[in-house]
């Protein structure tokens, strides 16, 4: 496993404990995609590791600070 896979792996749980915690509405929609994102990701960099996720990684980054407004 590469250490990018543990990252992302560890977001996307963060993510999805953070959204069963938020009352339902769209604020809890958004966050739940997010964990998609980066339970994406982590499959992906599980795959074959290489620097182009961080792109995404930083789109679901934004989107969660959204959220959280």
């Amino acid at each position: 496993m590469s250490d990018a896979y543990d990252y992302f792996r560890a977001h996307a749980i963060a993510a999805v404990l953070k959204a069963r915690a938020l009352p339902p509405g769209r604020p809890k929609l958004k966050q739940r995609i997010v964990a998609r994102v980066y339970h994406l990701l982590s499959k992906e960099a599980a795959l074959t590791p290489n620097v182009h996720h961080l792109d995404d990684f930083r789109h679901a980054r934004r989107l969660e600070r959204q959220v959280r407004r």
